[in-house]
């Protein structure tokens, strides 16, 4: 599975995708078998990779994403600045990096090394866990969640587990023996952070500082360690496309790097701090603020670093709702000279769109915006 030009009429590519997928071998499986050229589903097209091929140039800028102390989160008198600096960073950035969060670096350091070591096994093991049809529950391991929908697949395997809502939340038994304390370790600690920055985020709407708790952003909760391997072509493809989430991501990456953040029109390094956090927001929380907070898009680069990238998140997002149950910009933040910029629409109408896309397919906030 050599890399070969686009227009060669003979290529197959659901063939080269559906071959890939069977034998559950992953990008790290093809990175370890000695390829010096990446198969052709991999490569992007020419608009992807234009501004990617030189990243010293004018589309990476020397920018940085805010970094925010949490220290001050139960400070009588230095809380509101704490809410001003995540209102200001989340309004313009969508991102930033929070440091002094509460979580021991000891269980950072051990979750990194735990999601390393699942993508480290035979793939014998990992290939038992190897699936698409997991419907939205329990423990999946695969390469590229939207390979049959995506216009070119990417260079990253993750490890996905279901951690809410309990009727899909992965038995502990069933996540890998592995990393399974450190997982569930990891899932306590980043719900403390995120109940925390869910709460600035509310105080920072001026409204009451559980609304966005009160709303369900706890009760939707999915754990994903990503294994971005060396790559021989980073060239030629990207280890994630760019995209949006969907609620809230607090993540933890280890030292190499890879992550962009779109900022205007500019591409920025998210440089890794020790022991520091990375949080954005989604697609749902810019419709809910009716625009006061923005969803960016973002991506990770493919790279030739022999040390492989690993990042572990958590997304937080609304859990079981009701069909009938409309989400819609928040009304307190409404007046006549602020109107609602979005339509109202149900969480199952959100899911359907957000999960039968590929990454780089039109966001949700398009499709409601008023």
């Amino acid at each position: 599975m050599a890399a070969a030009d686009h227009a060669t009429p003979t290529y197959d590519r659901m063939k080269e995708v559906k071959d890939f997928d069977e034998s559950r071998i992953g990008v790290k499986g093809l990175s370890e078998s000695g390829i010096t050229s990446i198969p052709r589903m991999f490569i992007h097209p020419p608009e992807t990779l234009s501004n990617i091929k030189k990243p010293n140039s004018r589309t990476c800028t020397q920018k940085s994403i805010p970094i925010i102390d949490l220290s001050h989160f139960n400070s009588p008198t230095k809380r509101h600045q704490l809410v001003e600096q995540i209102r200001d960073a989340t309004s313009t950035w969508g991102f930033f990096q929070v440091i002094n969060h509460g979580i021991p670096k000891p269980v950072l350091d051990e979750t990194i090394n735990a999601i390393k070591a699942f993508h480290d096994q035979p793939h014998e093991v990992k290939s038992k866990l190897y699936n698409r049809d997991n419907d939205k529950h329990g423990v999946m391991y695969s390469s590229n969640y939207d390979l049959y929908r995506a216009k070119a697949a990417s260079w990253h395997d993750s490890l996905t587990v279901w951690m809410a809502p309990e009727a899909t939340r992965a038995k502990e038994e069933d996540i890998p023996e592995v990393c399974r304390k450190e997982i569930v370790a990891w899932e306590s600690h980043s719900t403390k952070v995120a109940e925390a920055l869910l709460e600035l985020l509310s105080e920072g709407l001026g409204v009451e500082a559980e609304r966005f708790k009160d709303l369900g952003f706890l009760e939707g909760k999915l754990a994903v360690g990503h294994c971005y391997p060396y790559c021989p072509q980073p060239d030629l493809t990207v280890g994630i496309t760019s995209h949006t989430d969907s609620g809230l991501t607090v993540l933890l990456q280890n030292q190499v790097g890879g992550l962009q953040v779109k900022h205007g029109d500019e591409w920025v390094d998210v440089e890794p701090i020790p022991g520091a956090l990375i949080v954005n927001i989604g697609d749902l929380i810019q419709i809910i603020s009716n625009d006061n907070y923005i969803s960016v898009e973002h991506r990770v680069l493919a790279k030739a670093s022999k040390e492989p990238r690993i990042s572990v998140l958590t997304s937080f997002n609304v859990g079981t709702i009701a069909d009938s149950d409309y989400f819609r910009p928040l009304p307190e933040l409404l007046s006549p000279n602020k109107p609602a910029l979005y339509r109202k629409f149900t969480v199952p109408e959100f899911h359907e769109n957000f999960y039968s896309k590929g990454l780089d397919s039109k966001s949700f906030i398009q499709k409601v915006r008023l």
